[in-house]
């Protein structure tokens, strides 16, 4: 479903709230429809139906339990079953929020947002509605494909991951996955949980990069009140918000070892001791985790330790990178230009010949990051409907690095005599792991498909 033909209904007793999803969401949707009391909540509906209903967890009537928040879902529910509903609540209440999506809420935003991972939000749920809608009756439920998710590619590379996913998905495996920056590992990480058997339940992100030493425990294993200065109330963390579902760590390679030796501990302990508490909470949790790092270089740096790597990557998978995917540049392109174009009110716009040759030529450091940006600038900032090789511009700033293994420049774009170089280098490389495929593509930071074409394009 187009999200501008939706409609929005959104009950929430805080008239700051109120006004500004108002505001937010007044060019992305058809209609917006609030609601302070939640009395009239019914009264509403049975004039009117909506797409998408966000409800708040909490009232004033309430004392914070989220008891109201459930009791009008559920009223929600019995009037229509295939409503819906994202619960709106904050951080200490989040487990609150799961028991929601236990009782059939199809997902929930914590507040204060980001106002892009609320239209994120709006969007999947808009998206997960057409889905069932479009399902004939009494049809099992199936996953999103992968193109619901915008993971893209007709290439060999992008057909592999596919495969690899189908077949990972429906196990308890911890997974993880490796790539360099902007190669779509959250979005992998997404598709292995909606393949799962646990599709129906939380996936919860931890940006393991942005949590720093003082509130590492916080996040992950939650805290009591009072367990330090400005724990003002009991927190969830991750770890039990995650718990039936899915937990994706992402930026794994990044943290200290006394963080690793934690986190180490709650995974084989399978379960957490919140701050400020001595009772243990059982979790239950099908791992992801993530790294553009080169994870095995560390390890033998002794900078990660081996026993955590050994207990995330039951399965490896490694994502890649956008030059590796020939003419998947285009369809991506493209893909962005759609997007970008209905979200800056602009008409499609086409693609010159030329302008679909640079952008082949290129080398995308940055990958599909790099990319969008790239269209996303060309799509507000282009004169006419036909995107021209002048509109795009690349940044500088982007330098590639390889998920594992040893640094490897790209050398197609340099001069001849380069192309010698990155010869000579992958011929060292597979005589020292003894002709060893799978090894030396590793090393070299590429999939065995990208490696056997360097093979044939040197012909080796």
């Amino acid at each position: 479903m187009a999200s501008n033909k939706a409609r929005v209904l959104v009950v929430d007793d805080d008239r700051d709230v109120l006004f500004a999803v108002k505001l937010l969401l007044k060019t992305e949707v058809q209609e917006v429809v609030t609601e302070r009391n939640p009395e009239n909540l019914l009264s509403v509906l049975s004039r009117q139906t909506f797409d998408v209903i966000f409800l708040d967890m909490n009232f004033k009537s309430n004392l914070g339990t989220g008891n109201e928040g459930l009791y009008w879902l559920s009223r929600i529910l019995e009037r229509d079953k295939d409503a819906t509903v994202i619960m709106i609540t904050a951080h200490g209440e989040i487990s609150t929020a799961v028991r929601s999506l236990k009782a059939g809420a199809t997902d929930f935003i914590v507040k204060p947002w980001h106002n892009e991972k609320f239209l994120e939000t709006l969007h999947a749920a808009l998206q997960h509605k057409a889905t069932k809608t479009n399902l004939p009756p009494n049809a099992p439920k199936r996953p999103a494909s992968f193109a619901d998710m915008a993971m893209l590619g007709n290439s060999e590379p992008m057909q592999e991951l596919f495969h690899t996913i189908e077949k990972v998905a429906p196990t308890e495996a911890n997974v993880l996955l490796l790539g360099e920056n902007g190669t779509g590992k959250e979005l992998a990480a997404k598709a292995l949980h909606q393949r799962s058997f646990r599709a129906n339940k939380p996936f919860i992100t931890a940006d393991l990069a942005a949590m720093s030493e003082g509130i590492f425990e916080s996040e992950l294993f939650g805290h009591k009140k009072g367990s330090f200065t400005d724990a003002k109330d009991d927190r969830v963390g991750r770890f039990a918000a995650a718990s039936t579902g899915t937990l994706f760590l992402d930026e794994i390679g990044n943290i200290s070892l006394p963080q690793q030796a934690k986190l180490l501990t709650a995974l084989q302990n399978r379960q957490v001791i919140p701050l400020g508490s001595n009772t243990p909470i059982p979790i239950d949790i099908r791992l992801i985790s993530a790294t553009n790092v080169p994870i095995y270089e560390l390890a033998a740096k002794n900078q990660f330790r081996k026993d955590l790597i050994y207990r995330i990557n039951t399965v490896e998978i490694t994502l890649p990178p956008l030059r590796d995917r020939g003419d998947d540049v285009v369809m991506l392109a493209q893909h962005f230009a759609g997007l970008y174009a209905a979200r800056n009110h602009k008409p499609r716009p086409e693609f010159d010949p030329a302008t679909l040759k640079k952008l082949l030529q290129h080398r995308w450091p940055g990958n599909i990051r790099e990319l969008q940006h790239a269209v996303e600038r060309a799509v507000i900032l282009a004169e006419g409907q036909v995107l021209r090789p002048q509109d795009f511009t690349f940044s500088a700033m982007e330098t590639p690095r390889p998920a594992g293994g040893h640094f490897l420049p790209d050398f197609a774009d340099g001069p001849l005599q380069l192309n010698e170089i990155e010869k000579n280098t992958i011929l060292r490389v597979i005589e020292r792991h003894h002709g060893n495929i799978t090894k030396a593509a590793k090393e070299l930071g590429l999939t065995r498909t990208a490696l056997y074409r360097r093979l044939d394009k040197h012909d080796l």
